[in-house]
């Protein structure tokens, strides 16, 4: 099962893929996905994290299975003859995360997408970035970039790129940053601040970051010299809001850095008609400073 599906930019619309793992339904944002393939026996991998499966190769691409039900503490498949393979490619990685069943694709808002309090998850530990309601079942959006770098943390923010950088000489320009994850945005920012960057204000979506940019607007909010956004958050997403400020002649002036771990080249491309000026894979920190520093400086 192909899942290429083309979408309009900047309409703050997504494709999320539901499926089930135990009794729970789950969500991915169908962008992040390459394909669906069944069930493969897989190749286990010695010494290797509890949740991942194993390994296997189809067309000659190693890819590495992790098995959700072990991720989320649920019963095992009863019968994995009928299990399928979601294969997604996000932060530069394939992985292929093990489920039981897919129920099917839905176009929804962002608007729609609620973000979970602390009750469901929390800062430091959770792994659902949003919830939505379709047709009356409640699908937990869950967070494949955190899982993926819970299990193997190389594969996150190289943070290790900005500790040379300490010590540089302040930079005051204000940067906004629009990103829902709390741990990511304290990573970013507290790297922005190593390199120089101390004048940063932090949205928890693109909702935020736009009520702050129209405020930029009127004069009640201090002007901004870069924005940095992620692409996938509740209420309003990157691309809806680059596209917002980019056609607003007031503010389409200021740089905007889309900072995610979506990009492709379908998604790059998405980007550079929406008018984004730099666009960067997430783990690429130290060249989020660089793009910064010729934008800047």
């Amino acid at each position: 099962m192909e899942t290429n599906i083309l979408m309009e930019s900047g309409t703050n619309e997504l494709e999320v893929l539901e499926f089930i793992v135990g009794n729970n339904h789950y969500g991915i944002n169908v962008a992040k996905i390459k394909e669906i393939v069944p069930f493969n026996v897989v190749t286990p991998v010695p010494n290797s994290h509890p949740s991942v499966e194993g390994i296997f190769m189809p067309r000659d691409l190693m890819i590495t299975v992790i098995d959700l039900a072990s991720v989320i503490n649920a019963a095992p498949s009863a019968d994995v003859k009928k299990d399928m393979f979601i294969i997604t490619n996000f932060n530069k990685l394939n992985v292929a995360f093990h489920v039981h069943a897919v129920v099917g694709i839905h176009r929804v808002s962002w608007a729609d997408i609620i973000t979970p309090d602390v009750t469901v998850s929390s800062a430091d530990s959770g792994i659902a970035t949003g919830i939505v309601k379709i047709n009356g079942q409640l699908i937990i959006i869950l967070d494949f970039e955190r899982i993926v770098s819970d299990i193997s943390p190389e594969t996150g923010l190289k943070v290790s790129d900005i500790d040379a950088l300490e010590g540089r000489r302040k930079n005051e320009s204000h940067i906004l940053i629009a990103e829902d994850s709390p741990l990511l945005m304290t990573l970013i920012s507290d790297s922005l601040k190593k390199a120089g960057y101390t004048n940063v204000t932090k949205c928890p979506n693109g909702q935020v970051a736009w009520d702050y940019m129209c405020d930029v607007k009127k004069g009640a909010a201090a002007e901004v010299k870069c924005i940095i956004t992620d692409i996938e958050m509740p209420l309003m997403d990157g691309h809806r809001l680059t596209k917002l400020v980019k056609s607003d002649d007031a503010l389409k002036s200021i740089p905007i850095i889309i900072f995610s771990s979506l990009i492709n080249e379908q998604m790059r491309l998405k980007g550079e008609s929406l008018g984004a000026d730099v666009q960067l894979s997430k783990p690429e920190i130290g060249s989020l400073v660089d793009e910064i520093d010729k934008l800047l400086m």
